[in-house]
């Protein structure tokens, strides 16, 4: 169910909602009506667009999806997974500017990057921050601390030893094994596999590694004006972001020249990008929605089927 919620008059002339485009904004304030009262909502496109974009059609789940992209590399919400495999999204700075009186419980995951809860002492740190440890008794939270108070309770039978043994062995049992077998026929090939690069013509070659500034600079060079300096550089925040992602340079690059050719924002550099790798295929698409007219001649419209 929406909710009433707070806007500032400081997010109009927010630095980090002008890196994105309106309909995104017009998204993210849509967020904060929908979202739950600890800034959790389920992250689905197409459950947003029809929450948000009902009656702007032309608005769907693909364009909602570029405007949670444009958000999150804003760093304005954070995607994650929780334990039950599904997508969720939080607002990253929910608690600064919303001020909930009596906040009710969440049925969505805490966000694991900016709401995940820390073990009271670091010593339990592997234990993960899921569990509250303020709560579990102490012997829970370790395992050999468990091993050693049985023997009390089997009254000093063997097993109380097997059982420290048997952790005491758990620990180096993985390293020592590798390090210290003796020398065979089968350690030389299996060091050698690990270490030795391939070799002969059928190896492939490695990616194109460019960087964003020299992305930058062949995306000026080519323009007829060299666009500003806030342009360039809103322009390769975006392009380091998916540098960084492990995409080929050249999908970039395609991105890129088609901005330049339409003359479009940066922020919508990601979608460009997604479009050269995977171009949309010829009449595999449904035909868009056409809203409803009032034909002027029914019976010509329509014929036969009134």
């Amino acid at each position: 169910m929406a909710r009433i919620r707070t806007i500032k008059p400081e997010a109009f002339i927010s630095e980090s909602l002008a890196e994105v485009s309106i309909s995104a904004e017009r998204t993210f304030f849509g967020l904060l009506t929908q979202a739950d009262d600890h800034g959790r909502f389920r992250d689905q496109a197409a459950v947003i667009a029809g929450a948000l974009w009902a009656l702007r059609p032309e608005h769907g789940p693909l364009a909602v999806e570029d405007d949670l992209t444009q958000l999150a590399g804003a760093g304005l919400i954070c995607r994650y997974e929780g334990d039950d495999g599904k997508n969720y999204l939080h607002i990253v700075t929910w608690a600064k500017h919303q001020k909930i009186n009596r906040p009710s419980g969440s049925r969505f995951p805490a966000c694991p990057h900016h709401e995940g809860r820390r073990p009271a002492q670091p010593a339990e740190s592997h234990h993960g921050g899921l569990a509250e440890p303020s709560v579990s008794p102490p012997g829970v939270l370790a395992e050999d601390s468990r091993t050693l108070q049985e023997p009390s309770v089997t009254n000093g039978e063997p097993a109380a030893q097997e059982g420290y043994s048997e952790a005491s062995r758990r620990i180096p049992g993985g390293l020592t094994e590798d390090s210290v077998s003796p020398h065979g026929p089968d350690l030389g090939p299996r060091i050698l596999d690990l270490g030795s690069p391939p070799v002969g013509g059928a190896s492939a070659p490695a990616p194109e590694s460019v960087s964003a500034k020299a992305l930058i600079a062949e995306y000026a060079a080519a323009c007829a004006n060299r666009p500003p300096s806030s342009f360039l550089g809103h322009l390769g925040k975006e392009t380091a972001r998916l540098l960084a992602e492990g995409i080929d340079a050249a999908y970039v690059r395609a991105g890129l020249e088609r901005l330049r050719a339409k003359g479009l924002h940066p922020s919508v550099l990601p979608s460009l990008v997604n479009e050269a790798m995977n171009p949309p295929t010829p009449g595999g698409t449904s035909a868009g929605h056409r809203p409803w007219t009032n034909p002027v001649d029914a019976q010509a419209a329509y014929g036969g089927d009134l």
